[in-house]
């Protein structure tokens, strides 16, 4: 007989342990131990698989709340990057007219956090630097209060000033790029705010108060709206309220100062007031925008506004860059495809294979055709492509060209990316008909223009 522990013995002929009766005591003790062991296994088993519960969603969160600060600032820049070049040829051309009627525009920033030294009178001569580096000291007295005198210089470059040839003049791509005067699709809520003009510093006040009914975009039935403003068409430097959680009456009641603007130079500007629904682990959603050209504000009212909202475009197709031309002489229109861009995806590598094709219409009634080559695997082709059509004099008025972005596919039909209708009259937007009557009235001139393709 072998001893192997308390209360159990093994039998050396048979093979076989048993416990001992003589050691009950010592028998009970051995299972309490392995009940307690079991236990403390069980209990940390169940703490270490929650501490690693917890560390593996917080990972994940940290993951995606990263992941969608990039995304949004990838976003941003690229939107930015689509827009720089537009904007520096609308600031070029704005500089050009400001100095052919009389005034002096200077480089300032679009929105600063100090007090500039050295800007210029709403009359537009230069004041001289204060001591502590602000513009205030050196303004003469009847300067520093928004008098009589001052309110009424607003007032005349709103109305009959030179400088609102800009109405006039302006390039068409400026106001007709973001104004859409039909109504809005869908109710979408309104936003409240106000604006007001600080003669003194040349500084423009926006509050933005309140909105009303705005759309539920989360499961709980409310959203987390915050408001984003821009003065465009500069959409690089911009400004955000704070979210407000769960309301779909959201009253933010927070003010902006734009620091550094002539009121020539505001006549320039649109204002942009774009609502979003913030989501923390997806992009944010866009609930609606509304477009304001500060030309068509009296700034010495100090008005205020309630603004329905409009949903943004769902479809945005790109745009495209076209030339028309027309010869009485010779009874020839020119269509002039030069270039598009942004143009939506159609294929699952994220591109599209684009290429146009180009309708004569008079009214409902096709004429001639034509396409361009096909460009592959691309958003932003150049075509450099004319065509020719024979029109009379007598009846350029009553054509039309239906102009068409197709996306090619070698396996199933063409699928369109975008059109515009180009027309004296009932053009697919107020872009179009403009081009058209601006073809008409400079003969044998090349009219170059930007349009926003339509969806179908």
């Amino acid at each position: 007989m072998v001893y192997l522990g308390p209360g159990v013995q093994y039998v050396a002929e048979s093979g076989r342990a048993f416990i001992s009766p003589n050691n009950p005591q010592d028998v009970l003790m051995d299972n309490k131990k392995m009940l307690m062991m079991q236990k403390r296994d069980v209990i940390l088993t169940a703490v270490f698989s929650s501490l690693a519960a917890i560390i593996l969603i917080a990972g994940i969160s940290a993951a995606c709340y990263f992941f969608h600060k990039r995304r949004r600032k990838r976003d941003e820049e690229e939107e930015d990057s689509q827009e720089v070049t537009y904007c520096r040829k609308v600031e070029e051309v704005q500089e050009k007219k400001s100095r052919l009627n009389g005034f002096l525009t200077l480089k300032t920033p679009l929105i600063s956090t100090k007090t500039l030294g050295a800007q210029l009178e709403t009359t537009g001569s230069p004041q001289a630097k204060s001591p502590a580096g602000s513009s205030q000291g050196a303004l003469p007295p009847e300067a520093r209060t928004p008098t009589a005198s001052s309110k009424g210089a607003l007032q005349n470059v709103k109305g009959d000033h030179p400088s609102m040839a800009f109405l006039q003049n302006r390039s068409i791509s400026l106001v007709d790029m973001y104004i859409d005067n039909s109504e809005p699709s869908e109710n979408v809520g309104q936003i409240h705010f106000s604006l007001e003009y600080d003669f003194q510093n040349t500084t423009l006040i926006l509050r933005i108060i309140q909105g009303k009914d705005l759309p539920a975009k989360d499961l709980s039935g409310t959203s987390d709206p915050y408001v984003r403003v821009t003065l465009l068409p500069d959409k690089k430097h911009r400004l955000e309220t704070k979210i407000k959680r769960r309301t779909l009456n959201p009253r933010w009641n927070e003010t902006f100062y734009f620091e550094g603007f002539p009121i020539q130079k505001l006549q320039s500007r649109i204002l942009h007031l774009h609502v979003f629904d913030y989501d923390r682990f997806s992009r944010d959603d866009s609930i609606g925008e509304v477009f304001l050209p500060l030309c068509q504000v009296d700034l010495s009212e100090k008005p205020s506004f309630w603004k329905a909202l409009k949903p943004p475009a769902k479809d945005k197709c790109g745009e495209l860059l076209t030339s028309l031309c027309y010869h009485p002489s010779s009874s020839i229109l020119t269509l002039t495809l030069i270039k598009a861009r942004n143009l939506k995806a159609k294929d699952i590598n994220g591109k599209s294979d684009p290429y146009v094709k180009v309708w004569l219409q008079f009214g409902d009634k096709r004429i001639e055709k034509r396409k361009t080559a096909i460009f592959k695997c691309t958003l932003n082709p150049v075509f450099n492509d004319s065509f020719s059509f024979t029109v009379p004099w007598e009846k350029i008025r009553e054509c039309s060209l239906d102009v068409m972005v197709m996306d090619f596919d070698n396996i199933g039909r063409n699928e369109l990316i975008g059109r515009i209708l180009l027309a004296g009259k009932n053009g697919s937007g107020a872009s179009e008909t403009k081009h058209w009557q601006d073809m008409i009235t400079k003969p044998r001139q090349n009219v170059i223009q930007w349009h926003r393709l339509k969806p179908e």
